[in-house]
Formats: C-alpha cells, sequence, structure tokens
C-alpha cells in the first residue's frame, strides 16, 4: 500500500506539474522562433530570425523581448540589420581593421526602436521588442531581425550553423531545443517564382504563469442589481500587507515618501493601493439589469498599480452565454473558439486612441464596458450564480474568483412569505398566553 501511494504521488508531481504551460483557452500557445540560413558565403553565413507570438490573447509588452542564445564554438556577428546585440564583448581574437558587431559566446539580442535608421532596419522589425497577439492585430505579432555570422573554427557539418540554449529574455517564458524543418520558402516576382533557404531551425517557447510570477497579478469582485451584497476580491489574492516585502500605499498623497522605482529599471515591482487583496488589476462583473429577452452585464477593470500602465491591455472571460452576446460597447470583442463548436470564451480589449491605455492608479486608472447578451430560454437563470464567469484572465494571466458559495444570490421571497405569517401566529399565542 505505502508502495502504491509512493507512485501515485510520483506520478501527479511529474505529470501535473504547475509550472507547464498549457493552458485549456489556448491549447497551441506558444512564440515560435525561426532560424533561417539564407547564404553560405565560405567564412560567413547569413540567417534571418524571426520571432511568431502564435498566442491568441497574450502579448509581449515594453520592455520586450530579449533574445539570446549559445553558440557552439568562436562565432561572432558580423553585422546585424532589424535589432542589436546590448554587448559587444571582447573581440581581441578578431585581427583586422574593422571589428565584429558582437564577440559575446551568449549574445542578447534586442529590438530596434521605431525610427531607426532605414540603412538598419528590415521587414517587421523596429517595434521596441513589442509583440501583439494574433486576435489583436496581426500587423505586430512577428518580428525579425538579419545577421552575417562569422562561422566557428572547425565548423564543416550543417548542424553547425544553429546555436543552441536560446531564451527570450520574458519572465515565465521557456524555450526548448532546436528541431529541423522543411526550408522557409518565400515569393518573388508578383508571387509568379518561389525561393527557398538552405535550411530552417526552429525553437518553441511557451508561458507559465506559476514561473512568470510566485502570485497572482488580478483578482475578481462581483454584484448584481438583485442583492446589495458586493463580493469583494478573495483576502490575500495576489498578497498580504503582513508579509514581509510587500509594498502598499494608502493614498496617492503618500507616493512622494517612498523610493520609487529608477527610470533604468525595466520592468519595475508593483506598488499597490493598499488592500485586503493587493492586486495591481482589479475585474469587477456586474450583473445591470434585466430585460424580457436580454440581461446587460457592466464589466470594469481598474489598476491599482502606481508605477505601470497597461498598453494593449486584453481580458478573457469564460461564460456559457456568450453564444449569445448581441453587443459591446466601448470594447473590441471576438468570440475565441479553441475547441471548435464551442463558442463560450470571448476577449475584450480597448479602441485604438480611447482606452487601449489603462493607465495607472488614479482617478482615470480604469476601463469600462457594457455588454447585451440575450437570454436563452432553455438554460438561462439568475439562479446559483450563473450570470457571473466562470474564468476571468487579464493580459493572459488567470485572476482569482471568489468562492462559488459567496456569489450574490437571488431574494428567497418564498421563505421570507412563509415565516412571516408564522412569526404572527407565534405573537397571537404569546398574547393569548399572558392574557
Amino acid at each position: 500500500m505505502g508502495l502504491l501511494f509512493i507512485f501515485i504521488s510520483s506520478f501527479l508531481i511529474t505529470t501535473i506539474s504547475p509550472s507547464y504551460g498549457y493552458d485549456p483557452l489556448d491549447p497551441h500557445a506558444n512564440i515560435t522562433i525561426t532560424w533561417d540560413l539564407m547564404i553560405d558565403n565560405g567564412d560567413t553565413y547569413d540567417v534571418k530570425v524571426s520571432l511568431l507570438n502564435f498566442q491568441l490573447f497574450r502579448h509581449i509588452e515594453q520592455p520586450g523581448w530579449k533574445l539570446s542564445w549559445t553558440w557552439k564554438g568562436d562565432e561572432a556577428i558580423w553585422g546585424i540589420w532589424g535589432a542589436e546585440a546590448i554587448q559587444q564583448g571582447n573581440c581581441s581574437r578578431i585581427k583586422g581593421p574593422v571589428l565584429p558587431h558582437c564577440c559575446e559566446k551568449q549574445p542578447v539580442i534586442v529590438d530596434l526602436m521605431p525610427g531607426a535608421r532605414y540603412n538598419k532596419q528590415v521587414a517587421n522589425c523596429c517595434k521596441g521588442g513589442v509583440l501583439t497577439s494574433m486576435t489583436q492585430d496581426h500587423s505586430m505579432y512577428v518580428a525579425a531581425l538579419r545577421m552575417n555570422v562569422n562561422k566557428a573554427s572547425g565548423n564543416n557539418t550543417s548542424d553547425g550553423f544553429m546555436p543552441v540554449n536560446f531564451n527570450l529574455g520574458l519572465p515565465g517564458y521557456t524555450c526548448g531545443d532546436p528541431f529541423q524543418v522543411p526550408p522557409s520558402k518565400f515569393k518573388e516576382d508578383g508571387s509568379r517564382r518561389w525561393t527557398q533557404v538552405l535550411d530552417t531551425w526552429n525553437v518553441t517557447c511557451i508561458y507559465s504563469q506559476f514561473r512568470a510570477s510566485p502570485t497572482p497579478k488580478c483578482c475578481v469582485s462581483l454584484s448584481a442589481f438583485y442583492n446589495n451584497t458586493i463580493v469583494p476580491c478573495p483576502q490575500c489574492s495576489c498578497n498580504c500587507q503582513e508579509l514581509a516585502g510587500a509594498k502598499c500605499v494608502k493614498s496617492a498623497k503618500a507616493l512622494p515618501m517612498l523610493e520609487l522605482p529608477h527610470a533604468n529599471e525595466e520592468e519595475p515591482q508593483p506598488l499597490v493601493r493598499c488592500s485586503k487583496h493587493m492586486c495591481p488589476i482589479r475585474v469587477h462583473w456586474h450583473v445591470k439589469q434585466s430585460y424580457r429577452e436580454y440581461w446587460r452585464v457592466k464589466i470594469t477593470i481598474t489598476n491599482l498599480n502606481f508605477v505601470k500602465n497597461y498598453s494593449k491591455w486584453n481580458l478573457v472571460v469564460l461564460h456559457p452565454n456568450f453564444r449569445n452576446v448581441t453587443q459591446v460597447f466601448s470594447f473590441n470583442y471576438h468570440p475565441l473558439s479553441p475547441y471548435g463548436n464551442i463558442n463560450d470564451t470571448g476577449m475584450f480589449w480597448g479602441i485604438p486612441y480611447y482606452n487601449e491605455m489603462l493607465l495607472q492608479s488614479g482617478p482615470s486608472g480604469n476601463v469600462q464596458t457594457e455588454m447585451l447578451l440575450q437570454k436563452d430560454p432553455g438554460t438561462f437563470t439568475f439562479r446559483e450564480g450563473w450570470t457571473f464567469p466562470r474564468r476571468i484572465s487579464f493580459n493572459g494571466d488567470e485572476c482569482v474568483m471568489p468562492p462559488p458559495d459567496e456569489y450574490p444570490r437571488l431574494p428567497n421571497s418564498g421563505h421570507s412569505a412563509t415565516v412571516r405569517p408564522l412569526i404572527i401566529l407565534l405573537l397571537l399565542l404569546l398574547l393569548v398566553v399572558v392574557l
């Protein structure tokens, strides 16, 4: 019996790891790095490196990706276009009047900023490391760069063109080993001619919320028109005020007294408004109104982080009535159907130049929408919390939901009507006994 228990425990630990990157709402989500060997020049070779964000709703915002790898030999990057290495490194082994762009064993490559010099640009470059999700913007989910690389000493095999140990430099992302795929093809001469590269390798990178942060980043509160109770975010959803290292402020007036992150910090640690949940983002779902054939929901996203604006944010909601969404106000909306005909997931994001930027905590630190949904006579009900979402994620990270037994409930009018006559009857009996 003891051996059986050990075997089952080991199986669960190894197969259901919290660090695994599978997301049931986006089962094929990944960022793919494509390494195309374009030309072999003898002593050097040209490569094109592409990053493709194959994630439906998770995006990469500033400060952006930082691509790195490990060379197998003593390679050096002579020239690079569409990006740059953050360190040149020690190039003393290279003899000549001109030094390479980067001689690091593990180069770290960053995207160029918009407006870079034209002679340094290539197609799909110069976005500051930002990659949008496939659903939000098809024009910005790809990044690319080109390099001229000095061959390593004794490199006589095709496998020698491919480095190892790829990393995106983003919290939560883990990259696998390179694997060879059919060579990439490109259209030329008005799509009448196809050309192809010499060799192509792919590297697949997946995201894990557990690896990205040991604590959640958002929580959900609930309310409804038929109940005076507002269900708050669960206590200590993202952190607890009592824990060491927890930073929060009671009001914006206290900010000058605090040591805020320096400007050169790429990703400042959250500095949130003091609350029982301590989350940077709070999503409030309010069942606002009921009509004969429709019902209305109001969604409010509040930024409680004093040191960060969220650009190109998005919200993904799982609810069984989303197949009957009639109209969404103030937000963009797109249904997600990762499992064919099951239409119960929707994605919301801001309208450009209106509310696509969620400002830091303050009077303007929130965005709101209202949504009209048609009632399905076979399934719709206000009972047992059916009108509340099953799951909500902000920027791809799942939010902490209140427990179902705390959801606002319909008033139990039948119970009240039964109790009231009983109370009156007991009072009359008491009066009879006293008299």
